[in-house]
């Protein structure tokens, strides 16, 4: 089609009131909740490609009364024996607590009207619904009547209603629809519903109910608030009607015309759950009602088990509640983009800092998943392809206590998302641990160290035993503390050498099975490798971290095997002795000539032997620099050096920086 064919064959349907007042734009929220009525039973129900059975309308009453509905159309009694059996089994099974009304719809002819008010009898409180059609289509087309007499029918309804209510014993308020208001002349509205009205004569404590239903909807929202304004501002007995609307979706705009009928003068929204309905259905309350939530209005509905009302929901009624569907929809709290997830788990360490005090403001989410009921674990942050660091992170902390490191976030997520990326599918939290596991808590694909013993000399000696290929040799080492004899051990073992650069440890659990989880990372040539223990023991979990590590420096490098039992026991001494070993110590301990000695160093350790001692005082000098306040001159001489001058040139010749340089910039 083209614009000329469009326009002739598509004209406005809709009709603006005689006079726009526009007070309704003046409020940007609602500050009280609507009366709510739930027509789920009634107009949801017909909308059904299999109705719903009795058993399931009566379980549906049950938890639309759960929810806190107080008005609840359920049927339409003299359309079917169906209809009318379900009305009649939730009276006679004592089914309608005294605070609800239950709602009826009937045409406005008098067998029709009687056999609505048997139905209803015994109720504690029934609202009886009247409508006839008053738009111009439908005068024109299906009844072809002019106003007047659509006018008739539904005065001369409204005094069927009234006049069989007095005859019937029971607590009845009527309620009038001038259905497909949304395509009625706004005017003309106004003049039947006030022709009802004064049949119906309503009061204070005898309140009336006009209803306005966007039947089909055919404008923009503004337009359906305008045309409610109107009625609102011209009605008669307004003080005792109540003013309420029932919003249809065909143009997607069910919420809006809701939210902005209240704002425009009404007092009650009919809908359902989920927007089911004729078409593209009705307004959905979940959504108006959560709306009012997050402006920190309470609407009176209890959706805080919003996932355990959409199950029931969709077993009733063979309907699927789609993904995006706000609140409810599977993937409406789930941030995959990693930007989001960054914004999203720093927003909720904001808030556990306490930053915002009671009040939710977390970037992304407009309510707080919690108060419906959601998960964070499973419904907030899901990682894909497109995940960020900060969402990995995310889901290890939250689902299974793991606060990673800030520089080892980056390469945790880029792992995971790469994993996810090649698979071509999200990865579940329990797929994302399992990775995490593999690749930083159990490499063990070159050596284990299964025990270690300590004792306090001069440091800590420690003895270490590191299993490879079935073997296992027990090692020998000096060091500052625990974690750094271990570390001496193994770079004694295989010759390697690498500088422990994060050491980070947390609980993850509570009580007396509480566990340590321990975060090393090493630097070897400017690349950093990660490895994560976990025990109960802080010690073990340390340990098992820094192995972690270093196997996976030592794949990377093809270090499958470690070095002659003779090298490392050298070495082991020279650390043990490093204050004052001389060659001719070794000579006498280990029984080789000293030009032998000398060339068995420098080949199999890849340095001198003063290069050894060097590198092991400086070590120690790096660390009473870090750690203690005793003046230069005294590490200087604990460390095997009394002439202090020569120890700076040293250590400035290794580090590009004077020994009180370098406890400054560690200090920082």
């Amino acid at each position: 089609m083209n614009s000329a064919d469009i326009a002739a064959k598509y004209q406005k349907t809709y009709f603006m009131p005689p006079e726009v007042t526009y007070d309704w734009v003046k409020k940007d929220s609602i500050t009280k909740p609507p009366i709510w009525c739930s027509v789920d039973l009634r107009d949801g129900n017909q909308a059904l490609i299999d109705p719903m059975s009795l058993e399931d309308k009566l379980e549906f009453f049950k938890m639309l009364v759960k929810i806190g509905f107080k008005e609840i159309e359920v049927g339409f009694p003299a359309s079917s024996d169906t209809e009318y059996n379900f009305i009649r089994a939730l009276i006679e099974r004592d089914m309608i607590p005294e605070d609800v009304t239950i709602q009826v719809l009937t045409q406005a002819r008098e067998h029709i009207i009687r056999k609505t008010f048997e139905a209803v009898k015994g109720a504690p409180h029934a609202v009886i619904h009247l409508y006839n059609s008053t738009s111009v289509e439908q005068r024109e087309q299906v009844f072809k009547k002019d106003k007047e007499a659509i006018k008739k029918l539904a005065v001369d309804g409204a005094r069927m209603l009234k006049n069989l209510a007095d005859e019937t014993e029971g607590n009845f308020t009527f309620e009038y629809s001038p259905e497909s208001f949304s395509q009625t002349e706004v005017d003309y509205a106004l003049e039947v519903c006030n022709a009802v009205l004064e049949v119906w004569k309503p009061t204070a404590d005898r309140k009336a109910i006009i209803n306005l239903p966007t039947t089909v909807q055919v404008a923009m929202p503004h337009v359906f608030a305008c045309q409610v304004e109107y009625m609102h501002k011209h009605l008669k007995y307004r003080d005792n009607v109540v003013l309420s609307v029932h919003p249809h979706n065909d143009r997607g705009c069910g919420i809006s015309d809701a939210e902005f009928g209240v704002l425009a003068g009404a007092d009650r929204v009919e809908g359902t759950l989920f927007g089911n309905g004729e078409r593209t259905g009705n307004v959905d309350l979940v959504t108006v009602a959560l709306n009012m939530m997050c402006h920190g209005v309470d609407s009176g509905l209890d959706f805080s088990h919003i996932m355990e009302i959409r199950e029931a929901y969709e077993n009733f009624t063979g309907m699927k509640v789609h993904e995006r569907v706000p609140y409810a929809g599977d993937l409406v709290f789930t941030a995959f983009s990693g930007s989001h997830q960054d914004a999203i788990s720093k927003g909720m360490a904001w808030q556990k800092e306490g930053r915002t005090g009671k009040r939710w403001d977390i970037p992304y989410l407009p309510i707080d998943p919690a108060d419906v009921g959601r998960e964070y674990e499973s419904d907030v942050i899901r990682i894909n392809s497109v995940s960020g660091k900060g969402g990995v992170a995310f889901v290890l902390k939250q689902q299974f206590g793991f606060s990673l490191p800030a520089a080892m976030k980056e390469e945790v997520g880029y792992l995971v998302k790469g994993i996810s990326d090649r698979r071509h599918q999200e990865l579940l939290p329990k797929e994302i641990y399992a990775i995490f596991e593999e690749n930083y808590i159990y490499p063990r694909s070159i050596f284990n160290v299964p025990e270690c013993h300590f004792k306090q000399e001069n440091g800590i000696q420690a003895e270490v035993t590191i299993e490879q290929g079935g073997a296992s040799r027990t090692i020998t080492t000096m060091g500052n503390g625990r974690l750094d004899a271990v570390s001496n051990a193994i770079k004694t073992y295989f010759g390697i050498t690498y500088e422990l650069s994060v050491y980070e440890e947390h609980a993850i659990s509570r009580g007396s099975n509480s566990k340590a989880a321990t975060y090393v990372g090493i630097v070897h040539d400017g690349k950093v490798y990660w490895g994560v223990g976990v025990d109960e023991d802080i010690i073990k979990s340390s340990i098992a971290a820094l192995v972690s590590a270093v196997n996976k420096l030592a794949a990377e490098q093809h270090i499958t095997s470690g070095r002659e039992e003779r090298i490392v026991e050298i070495i082991s001494f020279i650390q043990k002795n490093y204050v004052d070993v001389t060659l001719d110590m070794l000579v006498d301990t280990f029984h080789l000539s000293k030009p032998y000695l000398s060339k068995y160093i420098k080949e199999k350790a890849g340095m001198t032997f003063q290069e050894v001692v060097r590198e092991e005082r400086m070590k120690k000098a790096r660390m009473l620099l870090k750690e203690t306040n005793q003046t230069v001159e005294t590490i200087a001489a604990n460390v095997g050096y009394e002439n202090v001058e020569h120890f700076n040139r040293l250590f400035k010749k290794a580090y590009d920086m004077t020994p009180v340089q370098y406890r400054k910039q560690s200090a920082e």
